[in-house]
């Protein structure tokens, strides 16, 4: 049986092309189509149980997207919402603001008629409405091998090489406790489902905590600096979005860049955040085994990895290699609470947690693991 979509936009073109896109995979059909949310909002109360899943713009006459969200929440109605966002910095932040009254993830407007007709933007709709709906989704492979070149001694995870490690769990080092004023870092990876995720854990942190905390959470440009400024506000710890050469303190969260891959580089006795521009890993910008690897050579004597809701196998690869060299502590939120169990099923799956917890429990247990100043 076809899968029921609503999709709700104040453009007509908009309409057009994501209905074309969404009826090009014959397991869906488009049942309705809204202008505003106040329409959708009539035809979602008359009809609660037809949609499978909602494709919304935000801002639109009569009642935005966020108006929309917030009448249902009210009403305690619950639907696959897919946000339709565009790039601006306002629209960021009213996207990060849909992320938290519940919408299930959010795909980019294209810029032009142009980018909208390329393959990229139908890949990207129909790969997140087929994860909100539990189908299965083959991506048209346009992989270029050069994004794969980024050094001589950068080794990348292949499909293959993440199944084996599930396959053949590795051995966990035994991680050992260090003294009060030892080095220590949390890293934390996270991708769809991971702005809400987020919430839940940051703003439970102390002020005081006793490491810095590095995030990579999948986010295209133009989005992670809404995030970080909107968890900033709801926290006692501090939240910035990470800036290239800045040195990293404890007691504060750096958000990485997105569209960009983020890397920690020694300088002196202190670490110092670098913001590249090197392509794409697996697809990923930022991409979570880059900022795991660039630990290697840190001098850390206590690194807590922490891997949240995500799709895919992201993190797993880097914190196999840091498990080889350092000492570190793992921490994976539980199938229960996460919106994709993805990236923490892959990374328990290679035998590499130490802790498996609701969503609830991850901030007590970073904070119980580093300690506090």
């Amino acid at each position: 049986m076809k899968k029921n979509i609503l999709v709700v936009d104040d453009s007509a073109l908009m309409r057009r092309l994501i209905s074309d896109i969404i009826e090009s995979d014959e397991r869906f059909k488009i049942s309705d189509i809204a202008s505003n949310g106040l329409e959708a909002f009539d035809l979602v109360t008359l009809h609660p149980q037809k949609y499978d899943a909602i494709l919304l713009d935000i801002n639109m006459p009569k009642m935005s997207g966020i108006e929309f969200l917030e009448q249902l929440n009210k009403l305690h109605i619950k639907h696959k919402i897919i946000m339709v966002s565009t790039l601006a910095k306002e629209g960021a932040k009213e996207t990060i603001r849909c992320l938290e009254l519940g919408a299930f993830d959010f795909v980019t407007k294209p810029e032009s008629y142009i980018e909208a007709k390329n393959n990229s933007f139908r890949d990207r709709i129909l790969q997140t409405l087929c994860l909100a709906l539990n189908l299965n989704y083959q991506k048209i492979e346009s992989q270029i091998k050069g994004d794969l070149k980024t050094s001589d001694n950068v080794k990348v995870a292949t499909t293959r090489e993440l199944k084996e490690l599930t396959v053949k769990p590795v051995k966990r080092k035994p991680f050992v406790k260090g003294v009060e004023s030892s080095k220590k870092i949390v890293a934390l990876a996270c991708s769809t489902g991971g702005p809400k995720a987020l919430q839940h854990v940051i703003p439970l942190l102390p002020e005081n905590l006793d490491a810095p905390v590095i995030v990579v959470q999948h986010m295209p440009e133009g989005f992670t600096n809404s995030l970080a400024s909107r968890l900033d506000e709801m926290s006692k710890i501090r939240v910035k979005e990470a800036e290239h050469g800045e040195l990293i303190e404890k007691g504060t969260v750096y958000i990485a860049k997105g569209g960009r891959q983020l890397r920690l580089l020694k300088k002196g006795d202190a670490y110092q955040l670098q913001i590249t521009q090197e392509p794409p890993r697996n697809g990923l910008k930022p991409c979570a085994d880059i900022m795991y690897e660039s630990l290697l050579d840190a001098n850390y004597e206590e690194i807590t990895c922490v891997v949240l809701t995500g799709m895919g196998g992201d993190g797993t690869y880097g914190i196999k290699q840091l498990n080889d060299k350092k000492n570190i502590y793992v921490i994976a939120q539980d199938e229960a609470t996460s919106t994709v169990y993805g990236m923490p099923k892959v990374v328990k799956e290679a035998g590499l947690v130490d802790e498996i917890l609701s969503i609830t429990e991850v901030a007590s247990a970073i904070t119980k693991n580093v300690g506090v100043q």
